[in-house]
């Protein structure tokens, strides 16, 4: 299917994808600029966050740029089973947990004791992720002129050149795009029907769960899908081999927020593992086994989610070009995004952690400009994470603890401060948090600002509540270039939470040998 000298409308190509992902259609959609006979600078395979930004950089480079992908769509996993119905679950576990803690009072329904649907959400995000495929597609070919072929399964012939059905395309460079998925652990009964990962549970779930839902893994996706499932009403229980949230590295943080998921509901049980899944007599899962350090617990179920991070989609290609690789099949790179092979480039999840779309993007671009002449480097690091629970988490920078071995003089700021007569008292407060401060101000959030009492720059910053997030991104980029408490202190505050580190700032701004607070 040729669509070069069509013109798409955002509905047109919506509808164009539904019908291609419905009926299981094969055939490829080319868009190739037949009046075009440059050799291609680069193939990128794979259209997801890394492989479009990076080919509309090369393009505007002035380079020619092929994209290859097997969907019908370029966005990649993220819109379609990744970040996109996380969100969706987080936006649900938030709302959910509003209207739970005010079951029955001012305007909020009696949710007390109640089951909402799991599947009911899943088909929602179905049923509403073909809008952001569109939006790709079209902006892709009309606006950036990008050249792609999709809904194509591909072949690597060798590092310049690819095979799709009879059609061969070869460029001076080929820029691996891959992706990653989720890790399935080795546990008898992993296979049964009513075990789940964050992929198949958006393709495959076809019934509600019931009451008991187990989770396996400590960690950002774990914790996530957790809290979802626990806001909807059933007992969730996390299993996690090692500590819970170990990237949440600030101790006091930590605790914070999982006492508050546990206030919610939440079970968890640390350095314990699951030892076997049993199923019934059709195929289902109906229990689990748990190891403990005190002995086997048995827990009923018919759903468990496994949350264990990801691994790289490189088997097949990576042993086709002799590509060096590590954990998990990570490719291994440089700075410059280039692998063991001089003129493959990797760029993405298919390189490992951080599984985040900015470092997707980067790379992707990193990688263009080096394709393109332009000497660039780029490593992830010292930036600003987050996660869901109920709440949004966020932080950057050095935990107390860090902070502590590090500087010799490392000063404290946080809401609420330390209440040693145990007074339940709200702040910080800010965006969707008021009606947690006026009713249940316990739960109204958690921030902490670690700073060098020596040279009064910002060593670190973690939030707890909502509203935050968003800000997190610049403040990161002022505390590494080092953001002093008297420059926050001259910013102008919005009353969003973010606001509250300013004002702490303020009241300590005109004090050469601060204290604590």
């Amino acid at each position: 299917m040729d669509v070069w000298g069509d013109s798409y409308t955002i509905g047109k190509w919506q509808d164009l994808i539904v019908e291609t992902l419905e009926s299981g259609d094969s055939t490829p959609i080319f868009n190739i600029n037949p009046k075009d006979t440059r050799e291609f600078d680069a193939i990128f395979l794979g259209g997801g966050a890394a492989g479009r930004f990076g080919a509309a950089y090369l393009r505007a480079l002035g380079g020619r740029v092929l994209i290859i992908d097997r969907w019908p769509f370029l966005g990649g996993s993220c819109p379609h089973q990744a970040c996109v119905p996380h969100h969706l679950f987080s936006d649900c576990a938030a709302q959910l947990m509003l209207e739970r803690t005010f079951s029955s009072k001012l305007w909020f329904q009696n949710l007390e004791d109640k089951i909402v649907s799991i599947k009911n959400i899943v088909d929602l995000f179905r049923n509403g992720r073909t809008g952001p495929h569109a939006v790709m597609n079209y902006q892709s070919k009309e606006q950036l002129g990008l050249e792609f072929v999709l809904n194509a399964e591909s072949e690597i012939i060798d590092a310049n050149t690819v095979k799709i059905g009879k059609r061969k395309y070869q460029a001076k460079n080929l820029v691996l795009a891959l992706g990653a998925k989720p890790l399935v652990a080795d546990i008898p009964g992993a296979s049964l029907k009513g075990v789940f990962n964050s992929l198949t549970l958006v393709e495959k779930l076809d019934y509600e769960p019931g009451n008991t839902i187990v989770v396996i893994g400590g960690g950002k996706s774990a914790i996530e899908y957790g809290c979802f499932f626990n806001a909807t009403g059933r007992r969730t229980l996390v299993i996690a081999r090692h500590q819970l949230m170990p990237m949440l590295k600030d101790a006091e943080s930590r605790s914070y927020a999982i006492l508050m998921m546990e206030e919610q509901g939440m079970e968890f049980l640390e350095y314990a593992e699951i030892s076997n899944i049993q199923g019934d007599l059709q195929g289902k899962v109906k229990s689990v086994s748990i190891r403990t350090a005190d002995g086997t617990i048995n827990v009923d179920t018919d759903f468990v989610f496994m949350g264990l991070g990801e691994q790289a989609n490189s088997e097949m290609i990576a042993q086709k070009l002799a590509l060096e690789t590590g954990e998990k099949g990570f490719i291994k790179i440089n700075r410059h995004m280039q692998t063991s092979v001089h003129n493959v480039y990797a760029v993405g999840d298919v390189t490992g952690s951080p599984m985040e779309m900015f470092k997707a993007r980067k790379e992707g671009v990193c990688a263009a400009k080096n394709i393109m002449g332009q000497t660039s480097e780029y490593k992830a690091a010292d930036y600003p994470d987050f996660m869901h629970t109920h709440y949004e988490v966020c932080w950057l920078g050095l935990s107390e603890e860090e902070a502590r071995q590090r500087h010799a003089n490392v000063k404290v700021m946080k809401l609420p401060p330390d209440n040693p007569n145990g007074l339940d008292v709200g702040l910080p407060a800010g965006d969707r948090m008021m009606l947690y401060l006026m009713a249940k101000p316990r739960m109204s959030g958690f921030q902490k600002l670690i700073i060098d009492g020596d040279t009064r720059k910002i060593l670190g910053a973690f939030h707890i509540g909502y509203g935050a997030k968003d800000g997190f991104q610049y403040l990161n980029f002022l505390v590494k270039k080092g953001l002093t408490i008297d420059d926050l202190a001259d910013m102008d505050e919005l009353f969003i939470s973010p606001s509250y580190f300013i004002q702490l700032c303020r009241l300590r701004a005109g004090d050469p040998h601060f204290n604590n607070m």
